[in-house]
C-alpha cells in the first residue's frame, strides 16, 4: 500500500482510519479496534498521521512516534471546518486527514509522558481546591441556619474545622453536629492533601530548570511556573510573545470589516487554566503595588491609575505571557526594568 497520508480518529474502543497516497487517492478506510492500532501501522511505511490533539492523543503520538511515523496533533476546532457533512468517526477521519495535509494549519506539540505527569498533579490539585471551597460554603451555611458566622477568609473556616474535630462543637443540634464534623473532618483532609501537592510542586519548581527561571518573573510562582513549564512543550512554535498570549486567550478578541478595526473583550481561547493563574498573579501584584507603591513598577502604577482594576490586571497578565515565552525562548531570566 503506497499509503503518504492517515486521519487517525481516536476513541476508547474503536478507532477509524483513512488513509491516502500521494495522488490523494484513498488506499484504506476501516475501523480498528484499540489491540489492532499498532500492528495495523507497524506494517505501514513512515508516513504522516494527523491526530486531533485531545487527552489520549499525546500517548498515541510519542508511540507512532516511536514506530518511525510523523505524528502532527490538530485542535479539534481547527479541524471541523473540512468536516464535509454529517458527523460520524469516518467522516471525523477523513476530516483529520485532509486538515493536517494543509500548509496553514497549526498544531499542537507532542507532550511527554513527564509533562503530563506533571500537570496530572495540576489537574488534581484544581479539583481538590474547587472541593474544599465546596465543603466549606457547605459548612458556612448549615452553621448560619443556626446563626454562626464564619468570618471571611480560608484561614478562619480552617480555624473553625479544626474546633469541631478537636470537639470543641458549636451550639446546634446533636444531628447537625454530626454532619458539621463530617464536613470538618472533610475539608481538613482535602486540605492537608492540597498541602501535600503544593509541596511536591514547590520541589519541582526548585528542581526544573524552566520552572525555576520562570519563577522569577513577578506573578508568577512554583505553581504557575511548573503548569507553563509542563503545558508549553515546544515555545519556538509560537513567532511571537504575543502568538503566545494569543494563544492564551489573552488578547482583544477581533469583530473587524471593511478596514475598521473593532476589539472587544479578551478572545479566552486556550487553556483555561493557565490563563487563569496568570490573571490570579497580575491580581497579587495590584494587592503589592497599593501596599507598597514604592516598590512597584511605574507602569503598572500609571495602569492603575487610568484603567479599571481588571483591565489592569488582564493587561499584566497579557504582559507576564509575553514575557514567559521570551524567557522560554531565550533561556534567560527575569531581569526587571532599571529605573532611568
Amino acid at each position: 500500500m503506497d499509503i503518504t497520508t492517515v486521519g487517525l480518529d481516536l476513541a476508547k474502543r474503536v478507532f477509524q482510519v483513512h488513509a491516502v497516497d500521494a495522488s490523494g487517492n484513498v488506499v484504506v478506510r476501516k475501523a480498528l479496534r484499540r489491540a489492532q492500532v499498532l500492528p495495523f501501522f507497524t506494517k505501514l511505511p513512515p508516513c504522516l498521521v494527523g491526530i486531533e490533539a485531545c487527552g489520549t492523543s499525546h500517548h498515541w503520538a510519542r508511540e507512532l512516534i516511536a514506530l518511525g511515523h510523523e505524528v502532527r496533533l490538530m485542535p479539534p476546532a481547527y479541524v471541523k471546518p473540512y468536516v464535509k457533512r454529517g458527523k460520524n468517526d469516518a467522516a471525523d477521519a477523513e476530516a483529520i486527514c485532509e486538515a493536517v495535509t494543509r500548509p496553514t494549519m497549526r498544531f499542537v506539540a507532542v507532550k511527554s509522558r513527564e509533562q503530563q505527569a506533571f500537570l496530572s498533579m495540576h489537574r488534581a490539585r484544581e479539583l481538590l481546591v474547587r472541593q474544599r471551597t465546596q465543603l466549606i460554603n457547605m459548612m458556612r451555611g448549615l452553621l448560619a441556619e443556626f446563626g454562626i458566622d464564619i468570618p471571611e477568609g480560608i484561614e478562619r473556616a480552617l480555624q473553625m474545622a479544626r474546633q469541631v474535630v478537636d470537639g470543641k462543637a458549636p451550639d446546634v443540634p446533636i444531628a447537625a453536629v454530626r454532619i458539621v464534623d463530617m464536613l470538618s473532618q472533610q475539608i481538613l483532609n482535602v486540605h492537608a492533601q492540597l498541602r501535600e501537592i503544593d509541596r511536591a510542586l514547590a520541589a519541582l519548581a526548585r528542581s526544573d530548570d524552566v520552572a525555576r527561571r520562570l519563577a522569577t518573573i513577578p506573578g508568577i510562582g512554583p505553581v504557575g511556573a511548573t503548569a507553563l513549564a509542563a503545558s508549553v512543550a515546544d515555545p519556538s512554535q509560537f513567532k511571537s510573545g504575543r502568538q503566545f498570549a494569543a494563544w492564551l486567550g489573552l488578547t482583544p478578541l477581533q469583530n473587524s470589516s471593511g478596514g475598521k478595526e473593532r476589539l472587544g473583550r479578551i478572545s479566552k481561547m486556550g487553556d483555561r487554566y493557565l490563563r487563569k493563574l496568570l490573571v490570579i498573579g497580575a491580581t497579587a501584584l495590584v494587592r503589592y503595588a497599593r501596599s507598597r507603591p514604592e516598590t512597584a513598577s511605574p507602569h503598572f502604577i500609571a495602569l492603575l491609575a487610568r484603567k479599571p482594576v481588571r483591565v489592569a490586571t488582564v493587561a499584566m497578565a497579557n504582559k507576564t505571557a509575553r514575557i514567559v515565552w521570551a524567557i522560554m525562548t531565550r533561556g534567560e531570566v527575569y531581569r526587571p526594568m532599571l529605573p532611568a
